[in-house]
Protein backbone atom coordinates (compact mmCIF):
# COMPACT_ATOMS: atom_id res chain seq x y z
CA UNK A 1 0.00 0.00 0.00
CA UNK A 2 1.47 3.22 -1.06
CA UNK A 3 2.27 5.74 2.06
CA UNK A 4 -0.23 8.85 2.57
CA UNK A 5 -2.16 7.59 -0.03
CA UNK A 6 -6.05 6.96 1.73
CA UNK A 7 -7.98 3.93 0.34
CA UNK A 8 -11.70 2.45 1.50
CA UNK A 9 -11.20 -0.93 3.17
CA UNK A 10 -14.68 -1.63 4.36
CA UNK A 11 -17.42 0.25 2.11
CA UNK A 12 -19.85 -0.67 5.04
CA UNK A 13 -22.63 2.64 4.83
CA UNK A 14 -22.54 2.19 8.69
CA UNK A 15 -24.85 4.60 10.58
CA UNK A 16 -22.33 5.07 13.23
CA UNK A 17 -18.84 3.52 12.86
CA UNK A 18 -16.84 4.23 15.76
CA UNK A 19 -14.81 2.18 18.70
CA UNK A 20 -11.45 0.93 16.20
CA UNK A 21 -9.53 -1.77 18.07
CA UNK A 22 -6.55 -3.54 16.37
CA UNK A 23 -5.81 -6.73 18.40
CA UNK A 24 -1.72 -7.20 17.75
CA UNK A 25 -1.89 -11.15 18.30
CA UNK A 26 -4.80 -12.04 15.68
CA UNK A 27 -4.29 -9.16 13.42
CA UNK A 28 -8.02 -8.19 13.22
CA UNK A 29 -9.86 -5.18 13.45
CA UNK A 30 -12.44 -4.59 15.70
CA UNK A 31 -14.88 -2.26 15.41
CA UNK A 32 -18.70 -1.04 16.02
CA UNK A 33 -21.73 0.11 14.36
CA UNK A 34 -23.51 1.74 17.34
CA UNK A 35 -26.28 2.75 16.33
CA UNK A 36 -27.14 -0.32 13.59
CA UNK A 37 -26.45 -2.38 16.85
CA UNK A 38 -23.06 -4.45 15.03
CA UNK A 39 -19.90 -5.66 16.25
CA UNK A 40 -17.49 -5.75 13.45
CA UNK A 41 -14.32 -7.57 13.12
CA UNK A 42 -11.98 -6.80 9.94
CA UNK A 43 -9.71 -9.26 8.68
CA UNK A 44 -7.26 -7.41 6.65
CA UNK A 45 -5.79 -10.36 4.93
CA UNK A 46 -9.36 -11.96 4.06
CA UNK A 47 -11.10 -8.64 3.01
CA UNK A 48 -13.70 -10.18 5.15
CA UNK A 49 -15.91 -8.07 7.73
CA UNK A 50 -17.64 -10.20 10.03
CA UNK A 51 -20.67 -8.24 11.63
CA UNK A 52 -22.56 -9.65 14.98
CA UNK A 53 -25.74 -8.08 15.62
CA UNK A 54 -26.40 -7.23 19.40
CA UNK A 55 -29.40 -5.99 20.93
CA UNK A 56 -28.47 -2.50 21.84
CA UNK A 57 -26.25 0.55 21.20
CA UNK A 58 -22.58 -1.25 21.33
CA UNK A 59 -20.35 1.71 22.06
CA UNK A 60 -16.75 0.45 21.67
CA UNK A 61 -15.24 -3.04 21.93
CA UNK A 62 -11.96 -4.72 23.17
CA UNK A 63 -10.46 -8.29 23.15
CA UNK A 64 -10.30 -9.75 26.10
CA UNK A 65 -7.51 -12.04 27.31
CA UNK A 66 -9.14 -15.00 28.60
CA UNK A 67 -11.25 -15.02 24.97
CA UNK A 68 -13.45 -13.51 23.47
CA UNK A 69 -14.45 -9.44 23.67
CA UNK A 70 -15.88 -6.70 26.14
CA UNK A 71 -18.13 -4.56 24.94
CA UNK A 72 -19.04 -1.54 26.82
CA UNK A 73 -22.84 -0.63 25.61
CA UNK A 74 -26.36 0.69 27.00
CA UNK A 75 -25.37 1.27 30.53
CA UNK A 76 -22.79 -1.64 30.88
CA UNK A 77 -20.39 -3.71 29.72
CA UNK A 78 -20.61 -7.32 28.17
CA UNK A 79 -19.00 -10.20 27.31
CA UNK A 80 -19.06 -11.25 23.55
CA UNK A 81 -18.68 -14.89 22.60
CA UNK A 82 -17.71 -15.03 19.57
CA UNK A 83 -17.94 -19.03 18.88
CA UNK A 84 -21.85 -18.65 19.91
CA UNK A 85 -21.99 -14.74 19.09
CA UNK A 86 -23.62 -14.24 22.38
CA UNK A 87 -23.91 -11.41 24.80
CA UNK A 88 -23.33 -12.11 28.58
CA UNK A 89 -23.91 -8.70 31.13
CA UNK A 90 -20.46 -8.60 33.78
CA UNK A 91 -21.73 -5.43 35.03
CA UNK A 92 -23.95 -2.10 35.11
CA UNK A 93 -22.51 1.39 35.77
CA UNK A 94 -24.32 1.94 39.04
CA UNK A 95 -26.82 4.89 38.49
CA UNK A 96 -26.22 5.14 35.01
CA UNK A 97 -28.97 6.28 33.91
CA UNK A 98 -30.97 4.58 31.41
CA UNK A 99 -30.89 7.79 28.94
CA UNK A 100 -27.45 7.14 28.56
CA UNK A 101 -25.29 5.12 26.81
CA UNK A 102 -21.50 4.08 26.20
CA UNK A 103 -19.97 5.70 23.74
CA UNK A 104 -16.02 5.15 23.60
CA UNK A 105 -12.76 3.79 25.39
CA UNK A 106 -9.97 1.51 25.40
CA UNK A 107 -8.00 -0.03 27.76
CA UNK A 108 -4.60 1.19 29.51
CA UNK A 109 -1.56 -0.70 29.74
CA UNK A 110 -2.55 -2.45 33.28
CA UNK A 111 -5.59 -3.90 31.29
CA UNK A 112 -8.87 -1.64 32.60
CA UNK A 113 -11.20 -1.27 30.05
CA UNK A 114 -11.96 2.84 30.40
CA UNK A 115 -15.51 3.76 28.68
CA UNK A 116 -17.51 6.67 28.83
CA UNK A 117 -20.84 7.66 28.42
CA UNK A 118 -23.09 10.30 26.41
CA UNK A 119 -26.97 11.70 26.68
CA UNK A 120 -28.77 10.03 23.93
CA UNK A 121 -31.11 12.54 23.69
CA UNK A 122 -30.32 15.78 25.33
CA UNK A 123 -26.48 17.80 25.32
CA UNK A 124 -26.64 18.12 28.40
CA UNK A 125 -23.42 17.41 30.80
CA UNK A 126 -25.03 14.18 32.36
CA UNK A 127 -22.34 11.84 31.05
CA UNK A 128 -19.33 10.10 33.03
CA UNK A 129 -16.11 8.30 32.62
CA UNK A 130 -15.53 5.03 34.24
CA UNK A 131 -13.31 1.60 34.40
CA UNK A 132 -13.68 -2.09 34.47
CA UNK A 133 -10.89 -3.03 37.10
CA UNK A 134 -9.76 -7.03 36.79
CA UNK A 135 -12.29 -7.98 39.59
CA UNK A 136 -14.98 -6.73 37.52
CA UNK A 137 -15.53 -3.41 39.53
CA UNK A 138 -16.69 -0.53 37.95
CA UNK A 139 -15.02 2.85 39.57
CA UNK A 140 -16.78 6.16 38.18
CA UNK A 141 -13.34 8.56 37.26
CA UNK A 142 -15.48 12.12 36.29
CA UNK A 143 -18.75 13.13 35.86
CA UNK A 144 -20.30 16.51 34.17
CA UNK A 145 -19.65 15.12 30.92
CA UNK A 146 -21.81 15.22 27.35
CA UNK A 147 -20.13 13.29 24.81
CA UNK A 148 -17.17 11.30 25.94
CA UNK A 149 -15.00 10.22 23.36
CA UNK A 150 -11.54 9.67 22.75
CA UNK A 151 -8.66 8.15 24.94
CA UNK A 152 -5.20 8.04 24.93
CA UNK A 153 -2.28 7.31 26.96
CA UNK A 154 1.57 8.15 26.59
CA UNK A 155 4.01 5.21 26.36
CA UNK A 156 5.09 6.09 30.16
CA UNK A 157 2.00 6.04 31.04
CA UNK A 158 2.41 8.90 33.04
CA UNK A 159 -0.43 11.26 30.81
CA UNK A 160 -3.71 10.30 29.86
CA UNK A 161 -6.00 12.59 27.17
CA UNK A 162 -9.16 12.74 27.11
CA UNK A 163 -12.08 14.35 24.87
CA UNK A 164 -15.39 15.68 25.45
CA UNK A 165 -16.34 16.68 22.39
CA UNK A 166 -18.03 19.94 22.54
CA UNK A 167 -15.83 21.33 24.45
CA UNK A 168 -13.56 21.19 21.04
CA UNK A 169 -10.45 20.23 23.19
CA UNK A 170 -8.05 17.52 23.73
CA UNK A 171 -7.17 17.47 27.62
CA UNK A 172 -4.29 15.51 29.45
CA UNK A 173 -4.29 14.56 33.18
CA UNK A 174 -1.33 12.99 35.55
CA UNK A 175 -2.34 9.54 35.33
CA UNK A 176 -1.23 6.92 37.94
CA UNK A 177 -1.16 3.31 35.86
CA UNK A 178 -0.89 1.60 39.56
CA UNK A 179 -4.12 3.26 41.04
CA UNK A 180 -5.67 3.74 37.88
CA UNK A 181 -6.09 7.66 39.32
CA UNK A 182 -6.21 10.65 36.92
CA UNK A 183 -5.18 14.60 38.42
CA UNK A 184 -4.11 17.77 37.13
CA UNK A 185 -6.33 18.21 34.28
CA UNK A 186 -5.52 20.98 31.62
CA UNK A 187 -6.13 21.76 27.50
CA UNK A 188 -3.71 20.91 25.35
CA UNK A 189 -5.45 20.67 22.03
CA UNK A 190 -7.94 23.06 20.78
CA UNK A 191 -10.06 22.52 17.37
CA UNK A 192 -9.84 25.47 15.30
CA UNK A 193 -13.40 26.99 15.04
CA UNK A 194 -14.96 25.57 11.10
CA UNK A 195 -13.33 22.06 11.51
CA UNK A 196 -16.01 20.42 13.50
CA UNK A 197 -15.34 19.15 16.89
CA UNK A 198 -13.09 16.54 18.36
CA UNK A 199 -14.05 12.83 18.18
CA UNK A 200 -12.34 9.23 18.12
CA UNK A 201 -7.96 9.44 18.98
CA UNK A 202 -5.17 7.70 19.27
CA UNK A 203 -1.74 7.87 20.04
CA UNK A 204 1.62 6.94 18.22
CA UNK A 205 4.79 5.64 18.92
CA UNK A 206 6.33 9.50 18.96
CA UNK A 207 3.79 10.17 21.35
CA UNK A 208 1.48 12.60 19.23
CA UNK A 209 -2.33 12.12 18.97
CA UNK A 210 -4.48 11.37 16.16
CA UNK A 211 -7.73 13.24 16.38
CA UNK A 212 -10.95 12.21 14.14
CA UNK A 213 -12.85 15.66 13.72
CA UNK A 214 -16.64 15.17 13.67
CA UNK A 215 -18.18 17.55 11.14
CA UNK A 216 -14.54 18.09 9.98
CA UNK A 217 -13.48 15.51 6.64
CA UNK A 218 -10.20 14.92 8.53
CA UNK A 219 -8.13 13.11 11.13
CA UNK A 220 -5.41 15.61 12.29
CA UNK A 221 -1.88 14.86 13.88
CA UNK A 222 -1.04 17.24 16.87
CA UNK A 223 1.64 17.95 18.97
CA UNK A 224 -0.04 17.71 22.88
CA UNK A 225 3.23 19.51 24.29
CA UNK A 226 2.68 22.67 22.63
CA UNK A 227 -1.07 22.21 20.35
CA UNK A 228 0.78 22.57 17.21
CA UNK A 229 -1.24 20.62 14.41
CA UNK A 230 1.27 18.68 12.53
CA UNK A 231 -0.18 16.95 9.82
CA UNK A 232 -4.03 16.79 8.36
CA UNK A 233 -5.82 13.49 6.26
CA UNK A 234 -8.56 14.51 4.30
CA UNK A 235 -11.33 12.18 4.72
CA UNK A 236 -13.99 11.97 2.31
CA UNK A 237 -17.01 11.81 4.62
CA UNK A 238 -17.89 15.08 6.96
CA UNK A 239 -18.62 12.70 10.01
CA UNK A 240 -15.04 11.15 10.98
CA UNK A 241 -15.38 8.89 14.07
CA UNK A 242 -12.21 7.86 15.10
CA UNK A 243 -9.05 6.21 14.61
CA UNK A 244 -6.01 3.48 15.61
CA UNK A 245 -3.23 2.61 14.54
CA UNK A 246 -2.99 -1.38 12.62
CA UNK A 247 -1.20 -3.91 10.48
CA UNK A 248 2.28 -5.92 10.80
CA UNK A 249 3.92 -3.21 11.44
CA UNK A 250 1.29 -0.58 12.82
CA UNK A 251 1.52 1.99 10.59
CA UNK A 252 -1.22 1.98 8.69
CA UNK A 253 -4.35 4.16 10.45
CA UNK A 254 -7.58 2.92 10.82
CA UNK A 255 -10.43 5.32 10.26
CA UNK A 256 -13.73 5.27 10.93
CA UNK A 257 -16.97 7.44 9.51
CA UNK A 258 -20.70 7.53 10.15
CA UNK A 259 -23.47 8.84 7.79
CA UNK A 260 -26.44 9.51 10.46
CA UNK A 261 -28.06 12.74 10.22
CA UNK A 262 -26.92 13.23 6.50
CA UNK A 263 -28.96 14.77 4.28
CA UNK A 264 -29.58 12.64 0.70
CA UNK A 265 -27.98 14.77 -0.96
CA UNK A 266 -24.96 14.81 1.71
CA UNK A 267 -25.21 11.00 1.03
CA UNK A 268 -24.87 11.67 -2.68
CA UNK A 269 -22.28 13.55 -1.97
CA UNK A 270 -20.46 11.26 0.43
CA UNK A 271 -21.17 7.84 -0.84
CA UNK A 272 -18.54 6.31 0.99
CA UNK A 273 -19.84 7.78 4.52
CA UNK A 274 -20.34 5.13 6.98
CA UNK A 275 -16.84 3.64 5.59
CA UNK A 276 -13.79 2.53 7.19
CA UNK A 277 -10.54 3.87 5.58
CA UNK A 278 -6.90 3.21 5.82
CA UNK A 279 -4.00 5.37 5.13
CA UNK A 280 0.43 4.42 5.95
CA UNK A 281 1.06 7.31 7.65
CA UNK A 282 4.84 7.03 7.94
CA UNK A 283 5.10 6.55 11.65
CA UNK A 284 4.05 3.60 14.25
CA UNK A 285 1.23 3.53 16.22
CA UNK A 286 1.29 1.58 19.98
CA UNK A 287 -0.37 -1.30 20.04
CA UNK A 288 -3.83 -1.94 21.65
CA UNK A 289 -4.10 -3.25 24.89
CA UNK A 290 -6.74 -6.04 26.03
CA UNK A 291 -8.83 -6.48 29.09
CA UNK A 292 -7.60 -8.54 31.59
CA UNK A 293 -10.11 -9.13 34.11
Amino acid sequence: MPENQLELVIDAKATLGEGPCWDNDKQLLYWVDIMGGNVHIYNPKTGNNRTIHVDGYPGTVVPRESGGLVVAMNQGFYALDLAAEELTLLVKAENEPDTNRFNDGKCDASGRFWAGTMPMRSSEPAGNLYFLDHGLNVTHVLDGISCSNGIAWTGDNKTMYYIDTPTRQVVAFDFDLSAGKIKNKRAVVTIPPGEGSPDGMTIDSEGMIWVAQWGGSKVSRWNPQNGERLEIIPVPAERVTSCTFGGENLDELYITTARIGLSNEELQQQPYAGGVFRIKVGVKGTKSYSFRG
